[in-house]
């Protein structure tokens, strides 16, 4: 096929997730619902596993695209629940062509006296998590020879911050994660990428975005002058979980307004 022919072949139905099955932890709430919405939005069944009760939000509005999606609750520290999100996944769909390492905590605490306990459990499901999920995940994609892993990082993947010393470890090493997984499973047609939002107005995010000053010193810092909405990441994993990121591996994707442009 001449270079001209593979142009004409374009086609949006390159973004298209239609029989695609995709595992987005913990998505009954704030981004991670943004996620699985966006994929049922393009064609794709969801298996959510999550740590809160409540998933009537996310179930209703990914039954409202007409799409299938089941849940299991459980911890994403357990090695043993990992095993079976996978093989839940698997018995109730028959593939696995999606992974958004979604799920996270944080802590805030002054620096000299951060609590170890809150270290590890942030390091725990923050980065460990993301390890072994990926692992697991991995082991059916190569079977597969095809699978998309999208890990979500953060503005704080690249720089430091005050009170927050175990989420910023974690979100270093999630890109860390990111470029091996990337390196490691390519050969096999899988890519690994970064998602790295920055400031979005999601619930939990309220009570900091009422603090005025602290809003105020946070948009003067965003080129585009204001917070982001949950929107504004649905594209982005839309576009690499699907075919119109075929050759997208090992990279990480800013969605912060510009926040990481601005000194």
């Amino acid at each position: 096929m001449s270079a001209i022919d593979k142009i004409a072949a374009f086609s949006m139905d390159y973004f298209s997730l239609k029989g695609k099955v995709a595992i987005v932890t913990g998505a009954n709430q704030g981004l991670g619902m943004g996620y699985a919405v966006a994929f049922a939005k393009a064609g794709a069944d969801l298996y959510i596993p999550h740590f809160t009760e409540d998933v009537s939000d996310v179930k209703r509005l990914i039954e409202a695209e007409g799409r299938r999606v089941a849940f299991i609750r459980g911890d994403l520290t357990d090695k043993n629940y990992l095993k079976s999100v996978v093989d839940g996944c698997l018995k109730e769909y028959g593939h696995i062509d999606i992974l958004v390492n979604n799920a996270g905590t944080n802590h805030f605490a002054d620096f000299l006296e951060f609590p170890d306990e809150a270290y590890d459990r942030v390091l725990d499901l923050q980065l460990k998590a993301v390890y072994f999920l990926g692992h697991e995940v991995a082991k059916v994609m190569v079977k597969q020879k095809s699978g998309k892993i999208i890990n979500i990082g953060s503005a704080l993947s690249f720089s430091g911050d005050k009170k927050c010393p175990a989420y910023v470890t974690a979100k270093h090493g999630v890109i860390g994660i990111t470029r091996d997984f990337a390196n490691e499973l390519g050969e096999y047609n899988i890519q690994t990428n970064a998602i790295c939002p920055g400031f979005i107005q999601t619930d939990m995010n309220i009570a900091v975005s009422a603090d005025k000053a602290f809003y105020d010193h946070i948009t003067s810092r965003i080129a585009a002058g204001y917070w982001g909405d949950l929107n504004d990441l649905m594209g982005t994993v839309v576009f690499l979980a699907s075919k119109a990121s075929d050759y997208v591996n090992g990279a990480e994707i800013k969605v912060d307004g510009g926040f990481s442009c601005v000194l």
